[in-house]
């Protein structure tokens, strides 16, 4: 896909493809998606322009494994403040700042737990289920806007000692999450409990943030309470992206202090494959003096599959950046 091309081409791919997308939307949807047009007519297409070229800037400071890390925060962030800005400012009567014009809840398991309790599909979980098509598990190290707040939590150096019990603990936590939707669904409870229980997860889930990931300094809500990001540890097996350590690697377990999703244990290293909740964010790549933390996409060299999916994430948070609202 990448493969001839040069280094400073890159962030101009990531500027083509933010604005192709975006310019889609704007010519295609009814109803103005982009915030700018909803204010001023005409005025999408400077909206379109101007984060198009902050995607070309992101990705140049993306492309480099030993800055990426503190741009992924930053970026994160970034996302993160406009989104929940949004949600504020529709809170506060403004409805322009709603994606429909209705207020809806800005808690991850809404995308598996409205669905389920609903029996149909919406826009999110298609958006959602598109982001794991086109670049694995980016949902949860670029795009969730939970986890950017878990990201910032658990900044800094983690523990080495992994998380107890976590395989079984997020998959009970997953089963618990359907099976208690689908009763809700099937006694037919009014929507006002449902939407408490939806609130107290999410209340749950930032005290979890506060509390246990800024301690341990691992992302403990998205490794373990969100169901989500159990849903995305399988389903990014759909997508042709992956992680590897190759026979280059020491076993100095370097990395495992930069890795706050509690994917590169000492069993991990020794298979040579980060472990199921990796999201290929590259932060440990850095850390890793002998490169054998690799990218792999197809038959693209490691440095062509890495700069791929930096374009394509890049893309997609941009995108997501002039759309993502509740």
């Amino acid at each position: 896909m990448i493969r001839n091309l040069r280094h400073n081409s890159l962030p101009i791919i990531a500027f083509l493809v933010t604005c192709l997308i975006l310019g889609m939307v704007q010519l295609k949807v009814e109803r103005p998606m982009l915030m700018a047009e909803r204010l001023v007519q005409g005025s999408g297409w400077i909206e379109i322009l101007l984060i198009g070229i902050y995607a070309a800037w992101i990705t140049n400071k993306m492309l480099d494994p030993s800055q990426s890390a503190r741009w992924r925060r930053i970026t994160w962030t970034i996302f993160t403040v406009v989104f929940f800005g949004q949600f504020a400012l529709g809170l506060a009567g403004f409805d322009k700042f709603l994606m429909t014009g209705k207020l809806h809840l800005p808690i991850p398991m809404m995308i598996l737990g409205g669905p389920v309790f609903r029996g149909q599909i919406s826009f999110m979980p298609i958006l959602f289920l598109s982001t794991i098509i086109i670049s694995g598990p980016a949902w949860c190290s670029q795009l969730c806007y939970f986890g950017a707040m878990d990201n910032l939590a658990a900044k800094g150096k983690t523990e080495m000692k992994p998380v107890r019990n976590k395989f079984r603990t997020k998959h009970i936590l997953l089963l618990l999450i359907i099976i208690v939707t689908l009763l809700l669904r099937f006694f037919g409870v009014n929507t006002n409990l449902t939407t408490a229980f939806a609130i107290a997860f999410g209340v749950a889930g930032i005290g979890i943030i506060l509390l246990v990931s800024r301690r341990k300094g691992k992302m403990i809500h998205c490794i373990l309470w969100c169901p989500i990001g159990t849903l995305v540890n399988y389903m990014k097996l759909v997508s042709p992206f992956r992680m590897y350590i190759d026979d280059s690697c020491t076993n100095c377990m370097a990395c495992t202090r930069h890795c706050n999703y509690d994917a590169l244990g000492k069993p991990d290293i020794l298979n040579r494959k980060p472990g199921m909740t990796c999201t290929y964010c590259g932060d440990c790549l850095a850390s890793c003096k002998t490169e054998s933390i690799r990218y792999k996409f197809l038959s693209l060299q490691s440095t062509q599959a890495r700069n791929t999916w930096i374009v394509l994430t890049i893309s997609l948070h941009a995108i997501f950046l002039g759309l993502a609202r509740m």
